[in-house]
């Protein structure tokens, strides 16, 4: 409710403030670049980016906002899950916004860029002209096209071939999903969730320019990047400031609530279940069913997300080979007291897909969240107990039925 009322009240700010726009900034205006540190929840554990331009000359103070976005577009949530939603440059009272992260206690810090006068009137103008009605809209892209990616592409876009960025501030190379984990927990929900909805696709080297998908790295990468100047190399960024230092906070950590704690117990549950039933040669065909129907229908999410949206990130997402979305059709058939011949076939199939996992974790192709570990062993231990029990009772059945089976 209150990142509601504040984009209301940014959307009501916003056609005053460029409407009392001065044409251009006075020569004591600075601009800076703004970086906010990570919050509690899992959309703001990535810190968030910003410019701002102060004028006290002309009595200016804005913060120029890439990451925003309308709560009344209409089909929001549809839209949000297909990857269609637009966000917005907007524009506020910079104490507001400096104000919003001080109660979220998220330590702020500022650049302030090492700009010629006519560089900071070209800035100030691309974001004014960027946050035109007609202008300001863009969709989002969480790897390549957020709040802390515009950072970078606007500065390259008025600065040119001026500006260079080096690589020297990345001191150990990551993947993209590596990058991620830095910033939250491994065995979380919220870990657990991004890594099952999140393919291969992100299990690939990031290069320099890529970690500033992040606005951590926003903020190093400006601090080593440099301004040509007839011949001689300056320091892209003039003076480094610290807007507010949050207080330290600590994280509760539960185990008992963790996936992997929670996993681990369905896993027992699941394997001890099968241990019952090999004592009394017997298979409980209804829970076999209940694992085909619910790792089926998160497979058919899966494929909607890789196919049906417009996410960089969810493609080739190889937790399929676990959750598979065929298996959501066979429910009926595996609950059966007596499942067809060629659901035999299948459960290999499955166990081989199981295996895939491990290999494609060895090798690097894709990382699986740690916390499904011991659903992944429990999943193998019951395909192979329902593909030996299947096997024994299709011996045992008389020639006729077993062909008819």
């Amino acid at each position: 409710m209150k990142k509601k009322l504040l984009f209301t009240l940014i959307l009501v700010c916003t056609p005053a403030l460029m409407k009392a726009q001065p044409f251009s900034i006075s020569e004591e205006a600075e601009i800076s670049i703004i970086t906010v540190g990570p919050g509690k929840n899992l959309y703001d554990k990535f810190g968030h980016c910003a410019f701002r331009v102060r004028d006290p000359q002309n009595q200016l103070d804005w913060a120029y906002n890439y990451g925003t976005y309308d709560f009344n577009t209409p089909n929001f949530y549809t839209k949000f899950a297909q990857g269609k939603l637009l966000y917005q440059l907007t524009v506020a009272y910079f104490d507001s916004f400096l104000e919003t992260y001080q109660e979220e206690n998220r330590w702020v810090k500022a650049q302030v860029l090492n700009l010629t006068y006519s560089e900071k009137n070209a800035l100030f103008h691309y974001l004014q002209n960027n946050a035109k009605p007609e202008h300001r809209d863009y969709k989002y892209d969480f790897f390549f096209d957020n709040c802390a990616t515009k950072i970078r592409d606007v500065l390259v876009a008025v600065l040119g071939k001026e500006l260079q960025y080096n690589d020297s501030f990345v001191k150990e190379a990551f993947t993209f999903r590596q990058l991620i984990q830095k910033n939250v927990r491994p065995n979380t929900w919220g870990s657990l969730g991004m890594d099952v909805a999140t393919g291969a696709v992100i299990d690939k080297k990031a290069t320099a320019w890529d970690y500033q998908f992040l606005p951590q790295y926003v903020y190093e990468a400006a601090a080593v990047a440099t301004i040509n100047r007839q011949g001689m190399e300056e320091p892209l960024v003039k003076t480094p400031q610290s807007l507010f230092e949050n207080k330290p906070e600590k994280q509760a950590s539960h185990f008992i609530e963790s996936p992997l704690f929670i996993f681990g117990i369905l896993g027992f549950l699941l394997v001890f279940c099968t241990y019952k039933e090999a004592r009394k040669n017997i298979r409980y065909r209804f829970l076999d069913g209940f694992i085909f129907f619910v790792t089926g229908l998160i497979g058919v999410f899966l494929l909607l997300l890789w196919f049906a949206t417009d996410h960089s990130t969810t493609v080739m997402n190889y937790n399929v080979l676990w959750a598979f979305p065929i298996s959501l059709l066979l429910a009926y058939w595996v609950s059966k007291k007596r499942p067809p011949k060629w659901m035999r076939r299948y459960l290999v199939l499955l166990v081989l897909m199981l295996l895939l996992i491990g290999l494609h974790s060895i090798t690097g192709v894709q990382t699986f969240a740690i916390g499904l570990t011991p659903l992944f062993i429990a999943l193998g231990i019951r395909y192979l107990y329902v593909l030996g029990f299947l096997k024994r009772q299709s011996s045992l059945l008389p020639a006729e039925e077993n062909n008819g089976a």
